[in-house]
């Protein structure tokens, strides 16, 4: 008797159905076809072990389990529950209605008891791309799932729930999650904000102008200045996740199971801050089974990375094309994929190996070869795609410990949506652009035009700095930003002028 229901695979942050069918004959031994991984092939024991522990019994004639399309690799613990049900079902110790129906996954425990899986809100909506009747998955999984409206989300703990659910016995109510409720609760549950930084202002000028317009940030300055404190503030002034941002990011998240287990849809933008020790892989993401990496974990929110370079020159460089395309392309011999990647980039970095070069009080101990070795790890093509270069000093102990209260995030972050309204409605026809940094050169020419006076400005800047066609583009897109948020309709001299000095590390002869 062959038997039939659905399940899941995941490739990249996508989801493609499986069907899950079994037949049982005259013969003996299990037998699983359709690339399964080690994982898969294991669940015949587990299997085996609930059947026993549930007084239920394996077959001893020949089991066919296939997972179709044979061509696609399977993998994880995730068709267990799927596998079990039907065998039930086709050595006629159970009848389950609608089993075909309905997509099913669960990792079994050895007593029936379900674990939960991963990739389950990408799952959710394929199935109801292809008008499946539910889902029923382990309960952890339930307020992830329910995120996709129109789905019933049947939530099992255990196998026998399941079983009983199939066979009428027992009715389970769906799981229901207010999702916009759910997402306007949390979207401005940020604990950091700039109220808390004293001094400093004209980094967080330059903060607010990079969050205006998605600009990536490098802070240059010594030990104790404040750059990581700084960097942490930054999400607290971004504008808040739009639902479809909040969708995009969580998928990310659910694939390789980071989402916590009680939170159905991330409200606040993503901060990841990976050590200077990370890999290539882990940074952009592959592996023989492509998983996203740190940057697509970041995606529509910020990448920090601390002591720049500190990093490995061969993992900073892996950054480049992403920096440009917003996104990751990774191909295998037998799979390609794509990992979204639009993310803020926050670096910071010491000046020096001692840190104390260019410090008002301490002096630097490196000679000028040091230095420039130092700040020559992190190469020109890297810092090209960087728009702002900021240049962080010590805050006075009398600056600092000023009892005067200081421009909280929610201030600066209503400055940041209204600049950010004002690119919305300019890109209103171009899907893929939402802030001016990611405007490509052919619309920074129609978009940033500037004055006589301005283009003079601007060439003998590009002279003085030796500055390239990119660093040129993204100067006008930082003045445009500067104008947005200055509310001007034109890109005026002072715009210019404000976003050429944020270009520090282009300067001929920077660091001796």
């Amino acid at each position: 008797m062959v038997t039939k229901t659905l399940g899941s695979a995941i490739y990249g942050v996508n989801a493609s159905l499986i069907s899950i069918e079994v037949n049982i004959v005259k013969g003996t031994h299990f037998f699983m076809v359709g690339l399964p991984d080690s994982a898969v092939k294991e669940s015949q024991h587990r299997i085996e072990s609930v059947f026993k522990h549930m007084n239920y019994a394996m077959p001893r004639q020949r089991v066919i389990v296939n997972l179709a399309p044979a061509d696609m690799r399977k993998e994880g613990a995730a068709y267990d529950l799927p596998i079990a049900l039907c065998i039930l079902h086709a050595s006629q110790q159970c009848h389950f209605e609608h089993l075909d129906q309905y997509i099913v996954l669960g990792e079994l425990a050895l007593n029936g008891n379900l674990r939960p899986i991963k990739g389950v809100l990408p799952i959710a909506i394929e199935a109801r791309k292809k008008n499946c009747k539910g889902f029923v998955l382990p309960q952890e999984n339930a307020s992830e799932a329910a995120i996709v409206n129109d789905l019933d989300i049947i939530p099992v703990q255990h196998i026998e729930e399941a079983i009983d659910f199939f066979t009428g016995k027992k009715e389970i109510v769906p799981v229901v999650v207010d999702t916009r409720a759910m997402f306007a609760d949390g979207v401005n549950d940020y604990p950091l904000d700039f109220a808390d930084v004293q001094g400093q202002e004209h980094i967080k000028r330059s903060l607010e102008i990079a969050a205006a317009g998605g600009h990536n940030v490098i802070m240059i300055g010594p030990p104790g200045a404040g750059k990581t404190m700084l960097a942490k503030r930054i999400p607290s002034i971004l504008p808040p996740f739009t639902l479809e941002e909040a969708l995009e990011t969580t998928k990310i998240y659910s694939v390789i199971g980071k989402l916590g287990r009680q939170d159905g849809l991330m409200a606040v933008r993503p901060f990841r801050a990976p050590h200077h020790t990370i890999s290539d892989v882990a940074l952009v993401g592959g592996g023989s089974i492509p998983q996203p990496g740190e940057i697509s974990l970041a995606h529509n929110g910020i990448l920090f990375l601390d002591e720049l370079p500190e990093f490995r020159r061969t993992v900073l460089e892996v950054m480049r094309q992403p920096l440009e395309e917003r996104k990751v392309s990774i191909s295998r011999a037998k799979i390609a994929v794509d990992f979204p990647a639009n993310f803020m980039l926050i670096a910071s970095m010491n000046p020096c190996p001692c840190g104390y070069y260019n410090h008002p009080s301490k002096e630097c101990v490196c000679d000028v070869a040091a230095v420039r070795r130092y700040l020559n790890k992190v190469s020109g093509p890297l810092l090209d795609r960087i728009d702002l270069h900021v240049e962080v000093t010590p805050v006075s102990f009398d600056k600092m410990t000023e009892k005067r209260p200081t421009e909280n995030s929610a201030a600066i972050r209503a400055r940041v949506i209204r600049a950010r309204d004002v690119q919305q409605s300019r890109f209103q026809a171009h899907k893929a652009i939402h802030s001016n940094a990611l405007m490509p050169s052919a619309m920074v020419k129609k978009v940033c035009v500037i004055t006589k006076t301005g283009h003079n400005l601007l060439k003998v800047a590009t002279e003085r700095l030796g500055l390239s066609a990119r660093a040129y583009d993204r100067i006008l897109k930082v003045s445009r930003t500067i104008a947005d948020l200055s509310g001007a309709e034109d890109i005026k001299e002072e715009h210019l002028a404000e976003a050429i000095q944020y270009r520090s590390l282009d300067r001929e002869g920077w660091g001796g």
